[in-house]
C-alpha cells in the first residue's frame, strides 16, 4: 500500500480549502453544509438535503459543478414524472440508409452532479428507479446496462413544511444516502449578503479548482488513512447503541429509539471520517471525527418513538445522548 505522507495530506487539505473559498463567492454562509457535501462527493456518497425553498440548494450544486469542473443536471420531481424521464429510454430512429434501429437516449441522471429536487414528490416507482442508480451507479434498460461516469453524486432535496401530495421515502431507501443535512434559514446578516450578491448577478462566479480525475485520486488517498482499533470500535459501538433490542444498549436508546441504524452507518462513519481527517490536515482518524459525523450519518437512519416526541426531543437530541453514553 502506498504510504501517506504529510506532503500528500497538505496538498489534499489545500485543494479543499480552495474549493471552499470559491464556493464562498456564490453561497453565503452554510459552511457546515458545504463542508459535509464536499466530504460526501469525495466519499462517493449521496446527500439528502432538507430545507425550505429559496435557501440556495440549487445554487450550491451549480457552484460545485463549476469549482469541480463537473457536468451538472437538475431533475424536478413531480407526481407525473416517469422512471424513463430520469434514466432515459430506447427510441426507434432511422439510420442513414432509412432502416429502423433502436438507440438509447440517456436521461438527466447521466451527469456527474445531479440535483434531485423535491424527490419526495415523485411516485414510489420513480423514486425506486432513481435510488437504484444512486446505489449501483448504472442503468439497465431492457437487456442493456449503461454505467454512469465517475465521479457520480446525487444531492436530493425535500421540503420539510409542505407535505401534501408527497410520497415519503421508505426507511430502506433513506439508508442509501450517506448524509442527511438540514439547511437552516439564513441570519439577517447572511440574508443581506445574499440580496447584495444577487443584485450584482444571479450567475455563479466560482472558478474551477479541481476536476473529476483529482476527486477520484483524493478518494483513493482517503481510503488509505489508518484508523486505530479503539476509534473503529467507538464507531461500531455508536451504531450498535442505536438498537433498542440489543441487551447492552444505552438507557436513552431503550427510552427514545424505535429502531436503529444499519451497518451502512458504520461503513459511512469510517469512510467520511477519513476524508474529514485529511481535510483537517491530519492523516489519522480521531474520536472528534466520529462524533461530528454521527449526526448527518445517523439522523435519517434511526427513528425516535413517541416518548421522545412527547418530551419534544429531536433526532439530533437523541443522537447527542447516545454519543454521550457511548463514550
Amino acid at each position: 500500500m502506498e504510504e501517506i505522507t504529510m506532503e500528500k495530506v497538505s496538498i489534499f487539505s489545500e485543494k479543499i480549502s480552495k474549493v471552499q473559498m470559491e464556493l464562498a463567492k456564490d453561497v453565503v454562509g452554510q459552511k457546515d453544509i458545504i463542508h459535509n457535501v464536499i466530504i460526501a462527493i469525495i466519499a462517493g456518497g449521496n446527500v439528502l438535503l432538507e430545507g425550505v425553498p429559496g435557501v440556495g440548494k440549487t445554487r450550491l450544486v451549480r457552484a460545485l459543478g463549476k469549482t469541480m469542473s463537473l457536468p451538472f443536471s437538475r431533475i424536478q420531481f413531480t407526481p407525473d414524472l416517469m422512471p424513463s424521464d430520469v434514466t432515459g429510454t430506447n427510441v426507434i430512429e432511422k439510420d442513414e440508409n432509412g432502416k429502423l434501429e433502436t438507440k438509447f437516449r440517456p436521461g438527466p441522471i447521466f451527469s456527474n452532479l445531479v440535483l434531485a429536487d423535491e424527490i419526495n414528490r415523485a411516485t414510489p416507482k420513480t423514486q425506486s428507479a432513481m435510488l437504484e442508480v444512486m446505489q449501483e451507479h448504472k442503468v439497465t434498460i431492457g437487456k442493456s446496462t449503461y454505467k454512469i461516469k465517475e465521479p457520480f453524486f446525487v444531492l436530493a432535496t425535500q421540503n420539510p413544511i409542505e407535505q401534501d401530495g408527497t410520497y415519503p421515502l421508505p426507511e430502506a431507501q433513506m439508508d442509501r444516502f450517506l448524509f442527511k443535512l438540514i439547511v437552516d434559514y439564513p441570519t439577517n446578516q447572511e440574508l443581506m449578503d445574499i440580496v447584495k450578491m444577487t443584485q450584482i448577478t444571479m450567475a455563479e462566479t466560482a472558478e474551477a479548482v479541481i476536476n473529476g480525475t483529482e476527486i477520484l485520486e483524493m478518494r483513493t488517498l482517503a481510503s488509505k488513512v489508518p484508523v486505530c482499533d479503539e476509534v473503529m470500535m467507538f464507531a461500531v459501538n455508536l451504531v450498535s447503541n442505536t438498537h433498542p433490542a440489543l441487551e447492552n444498549c444505552p438507557a436513552s436508546t431503550k427510552k427514545y429509539v424505535k429502531y436503529g441504524a444499519s451497518p451502512r452507518a458504520a461503513q459511512g462513519l469510517i469512510t467520511a471520517a477519513k476524508i474529514r481527517a485529511l481535510m483537517d490536515g491530519r492523516y489519522n482518524v480521531a474520536y472528534e471525527d466520529i462524533e461530528a459525523l454521527a449526526f448527518p450519518i445517523l439522523r435519517h437512519r434511526i427513528k425516535i418513538n413517541y416518548a421522545a416526541v412527547n418530551e419534544k426531543l429531536s433526532v439530533d437530541d437523541v443522537i447527542a445522548k447516545i454519543i454521550k453514553e457511548t463514550k
